[in-house]
């Protein structure tokens, strides 16, 4: 059989990673996200794509006690020798409703300039998504948070970043302007969250949505490493995955357990 890849060649004494030398055109020259954008466009980013992406990563790498956090915490606390396990456990606990669905928001902005046209306008569009789906009674993704309301600073921040380095273009118009309607109809105000952002802009650099979750997931995993390093310096008896076991065990009805035993 012959395998063939374009990511990777190891030779003797050169690394080659989508063509670039390793050592010589990548060690020390990029970024990690650089790396990422590398992965995803097979080039390297321009200097403001490069701030854009790494922002975008940052802006998501951490946010406190989250299932994710928790999750590797309470692992590393059963596996303290597989740092692998609990990083892996963390990224399984991140989803659509911690972590985010900005590909769900790519795909239904991209989707809506495909079904009504890419010169519609931005409220019209809006407008017509909006109302498709309250027709299929579907969710809207990247709306809502329990912590950052009415407004989310990421958000805010994003937007400011993607209009200085040109990448505030038509699904980022979109989106806001989804959610000034959205508040109208509801009659209050509700978050356009972080994700919500962050799916617009990307699809705005045009990356295709079904990898922009892989963004998410690799600025987590190193958000987790944090939750680790700090299960390590309190020690094993003041760990939050320690306090967290004897809680659930104190708190924990063994009624049932018990009347089964006597029967």
């Amino acid at each position: 059989m012959d395998f063939k890849t374009n990511v990777g060649v190891s030779e003797t004494d050169k690394i080659h990673v989508h063509g670039y030398n390793l050592v010589d055109d990548l060690m020390g020259e990029i970024t990690l996200a650089d790396m990422a954008f590398l992965g995803a466009k097979h080039r390297k980013p321009t200097e403001n794509e490069s701030k854009m992406l790494n922002a975008v990563m940052v802006a998501i790498c951490e946010h406190g006690f989250t299932p994710s956090s928790i999750s590797t915490r309470l692992t590393y606390l059963g596996a303290p020798e597989a740092v692998q396990a609990a990083v892996a456990a963390g990224l399984l606990g991140a989803g659509s409703v911690y972590l985010g669905a900005m590909e769900q928001v790519a795909e239904m902005l991209t989707k809506g300039m495909e079904k009504y046209g890419e010169d519609t306008p931005a409220e019209e569009l809006a407008t017509r998504i909006l109302d498709e789906r309250a027709e299929q009674k579907l969710q809207l993704p990247g709306f809502g948070h329990p912590i950052h309301r009415p407004v989310d600073p990421r958000t805010v921040k994003l937007f400011k970043l993607a209009k200085e380095l040109g990448f505030y273009k038509k699904n980022s118009e979109v989106i806001e302007e989804i959610s000034r309607q959205f508040n109208e109809r509801k009659g209050r105000p509700i978050t356009l969250n972080a994700v919500g952002a962050i799916g617009a802009v990307l699809a705005d650099m045009e990356f295709d949505h079904r990898v922009m979750k892989s963004f998410a997931v690799a600025a987590r995993a190193v958000g987790l490493v944090a939750h680790i390093v700090e299960e390590i310096e309190v020690g094993r008896k003041e760990s939050v995955g320690q306090q967290l076991f004897d809680y659930v065990e104190e708190h924990t009805d063994y009624t049932a357990k018990k009347e089964a035993i006597v029967e």
